[in-house]
């Protein structure tokens, strides 16, 4: 996985997570959260490319949103619980994978702009 990258929405002025890992290749799209048993606040995962994804395996619920290539947001799941399915979004290209709770403490909505930078690196 790549990154780290942070994960903003520019229509509300809001950080929804700052330290997000990239799947990319089928083995990192296959593998994405099964092996946490947990998602700490400020974390994720972007699955480049998706349509549609399931939580079969997983251990904890998540928020889930549908980003086009723009990086609007298409469609949003609060909560999705282990062992579920979303439907196919038509015009998705990629999906956020947040802790639950990432899209309601931000006030992200359908339609929202995201924009996805690197983290800047600490010089410690």
């Amino acid at each position: 996985m790549k990154g780290p990258f942070v994960v903003q929405n520019r229509d509300r002025g809001t950080v929804i997570a700052s330290n997000v890992r990239l799947a990319d290749t089928p083995q990192s799209r296959r593998v994405g959260l099964l092996k946490h048993d947990e998602l700490p606040q400020g974390d994720g995962l972007w699955i480049l490319p998706t349509q549609a994804i399931h939580t079969f395996g997983m251990r904890f619920p998540i928020d889930v949103v549908f980003l086009d290539s723009a990086l609007r947001v298409k469609r949003i799941y609060h909560g999705l619980a282990p062992y579920r399915f979303t439907t196919f979004v038509w015009g998705a290209q990629s999906v956020l994978e947040l802790p639950s709770g990432s899209l309601a403490s931000t006030g992200t909505m359908v339609g929202d702009q995201l924009q996805i930078s690197y983290r800047p690196q600490s010089t410690e």
